[in-house]
């Protein structure tokens, strides 16, 4: 019986150090879960990057075209949140010269900004180089760029385009060179920003005359998406009551550049039918050398109506 009770108390004693190894193993092994479990979050995370880089907003597009300028394989969603976190302006300029919407009898995809041959244009969000082609009756020397937010930002009419298909870019990176190629009545930066490859009004996400995004997302929405952008330029656009209005024949702005704040007063002449140098030169009060010099342009020159020419 006593022989028993030792072996009894033996066992007992025996279970107890097993579970109180059991402990210990357990104790010790909780840090190292936890560094696992952390290594393992930073891998998907770097995962998750790398394949945001490799093919931005994957779970969206169909598609990788190089080619064409528009998606055309993957249907707009209803309903779609757009992250407008992480973003530089791809201009410092404040001059917006034409609208989104309805323009001479067809629909203007984007907007058009006021920059001058040779001013650097960056990219607006990090993203993926998809397009830089040359169309001489549309878009000039044009990029696309995909970005994991799931928008397509559009680049035209640049004098030099600064990076290559399927390059990675950085937000704030440049990408190219203001210019007057393609389809254009003066040098301009052409922006357009596509979902889908279904161009939305940049003025809903941006505000150009305060160099920043109107909000840190926008949502867009099928139904709503109409009004919102009427709006939208009514605020922000071309004359918009966010700020004083542009007038069409003589504008004033101050240029900014990439070094400087607004340094000087530059004046714009909105070229009418008819019009010549030597008019235009006369009634600006300056000779036809110094406008031409002013402009980057020959005498020679065949002006176009709606054409962006400076003076002082």
């Amino acid at each position: 019986m006593n022989r028993l009770k030792k072996i009894f108390s033996v066992a007992i004693l025996a279970l107890a150090a097993t579970a109180t190894h059991g402990q210990d193993l357990l104790a010790r092994q909780a840090p190292i879960d936890r560094k696992m479990k952390a290594v393992d979050s930073v891998a998907l995370h770097r995962l998750i990057q790398v394949e945001q880089w490799e093919s931005p907003a994957a779970d969206l597009y169909s598609d990788w075209e190089t080619y064409y300028a528009h998606s055309k394989q993957t249907e707009l969603p209803d309903t779609f949140r757009i992250d407008l976190r992480g973003f530089c302006m791809p201009t410092t300029s404040r001059v917006l010269t034409s609208n989104f919407g309805a323009r001479w009898g067809r629909q203007h995809k984007g907007l058009d900004i006021k920059v001058y041959i040779g001013d650097t244009i960056r990219a607006a969000f990090s993203g993926k180089v998809r397009v830089v082609r040359y169309e001489p009756g549309g878009y000039g020397k044009f990029v696309v760029i995909r970005h994991a937010n799931g928008l397509e930002t559009y680049y035209a009419h640049l004098s030099k385009q600064l990076v290559n298909i399927d390059q990675n870019v950085r937000a704030g990176e440049p990408i190219g060179l203001g210019g007057n190629t393609g389809r254009s009545t003066g040098s301009h930066l052409h922006f357009e920003t596509r979902l889908c490859g279904v161009a939305l009004n940049p003025a809903l996400l941006f505000d150009f005359r305060n160099q920043d995004v109107v909000a840190d997302f926008y949502t867009f929405r099928r139904s709503s998406y109409s009004r919102e952008s009427a709006q939208a330029t009514r605020l922000r656009g071309v004359g918009g009551s966010a700020s004083s209005s542009i007038m069409p024949d003589d504008l004033e702005m101050s240029r900014v550049s990439p070094s400087a704040a607004f340094s000087k007063q530059t004046r714009l002449h909105k070229v009418k039918k008819g019009e010549t140098l030597y008019s235009i030169a006369r009634k600006r009060h300056m000779t036809i050398d110094q406008l031409c010099k002013l402009n980057h342009i020959g005498k020679n020159i065949r002006l176009r109506a709606g054409q962006i020419l400076k003076y002082n």
